[in-house]
């Protein structure tokens, strides 16, 4: 069999995605290209590596077989890769990071600047995820890196470090019947029409089981991107929503916005780093999550 580099990164690329024009244009191929690519890798296994679908692609058992050992190349590529870039001009390779919405939007950020500064050659590519897919993700050597809330039971298959803690908090327009509030559970807020994260979003996911466990659903006016765009459109009066509580007390600085916390135990997070085994990560990979652990620290 005669499958190269691009080849596997194409099939993880397309797995990744379920998609084989995102996993495509992830690996820089035209997708004619691409689809070409595949249809031979297929001709030489005698058997299809993914079946259609009506919401994409999903690898068949012969798919499941080849990404399993795709991964260990790359993976092993990408060690080989840092190491010997070390004798060179520093840490070289890419890093992928499945990450919750929060650590995403608020707690990544202001950590990847200084770390990429500091390493040119590093890229690092982040990827929002629920947080049980986070640990499957990174379990089955999808990323080097995940960071999840404490409500997901990681310990028994990944090494795991403290991160950051996260409060969830309702944001609400100045008039606004719950303004007033002390603190209010998330069942009462259900009353209320919410501006929603968008489509995908691991908090807004999590959110939604939320509202369903209550024997209802939220009633979304409008979906944004981030926590200040929510905000900005909560002081406007067209609702209330659920935000990171560091995105409401930076928001509250020059919008009209009140911050009522809610009285939900899975309300308060602790975020946690996870990785499959920290002594196996590529170098580049390893100096990433130490420097996350100092700055979390």
């Amino acid at each position: 069999m005669r499958f190269d580099l691009i080849d596997l990164r194409l099939v993880l690329n397309v797995a990744d995605a379920a998609s084989i024009t995102h996993g495509a244009a992830r690996s820089g191929l035209a997708l004619a290209s691409a689809s070409e690519r595949i249809r031979d890798m297929e001709q030489e296994l005698g058997a299809p590596l993914f079946e259609r679908q009506r919401r994409g692609v999903v690898p068949t058992a012969a798919g499941l077989a080849l990404l399993h050992h795709a991964r260990l190349v790359i993976h092993q590529l990408e060690a080989m890769r840092g190491e010997l870039g070390g004798f060179a001009k520093g840490l070289r390779g890419r890093v992928r990071v499945l990450s919750n919405t929060a650590a995403t939007l608020e707690f990544l950020p202001p950590l990847l600047g200084p770390f990429l500064a500091a390493h040119p050659q590093v890229d690092v590519e982040i990827e929002e995820r629920p947080s049980p897919e986070i640990v499957r993700g990174v379990a089955a050597g999808r990323a080097e890196i995940g960071i999840v809330a404490d409500a997901v039971d990681s310990a028994a298959e990944l090494e795991t470090f403290p991160f950051a803690v996260d409060r969830l908090v309702l944001v609400t327009p100045l008039k606004h019947p719950l303004a007033g509030e002390r603190r209010i559970g998330f069942r009462e807020a259900l009353a209320h029409d919410f501006v929603g994260l968008s489509t995908g979003s691991a908090l807004q996911e999590h959110l939604d089981s939320h509202a369903a466990r209550a024997g209802t659903a939220l009633r979304l006016r409008v979906r944004l991107p981030g926590f200040d765009a929510l905000c900005r459109v909560v002081e406007s009066g067209i609702g209330v929503a659920v935000v990171s509580q560091t995105a409401a007390a930076r928001c509250r600085k020059s919008m009209a916005i009140r911050v009522v916390p809610l009285a939900d135990s899975w309300a308060r997070r602790r975020l946690r780093l996870c990785v499959k085994a920290g002594r196996d990560l590529p170098v580049h990979a390893r100096a990433l999550l130490d420097h996350l652990r100092r700055s979390s620290a």
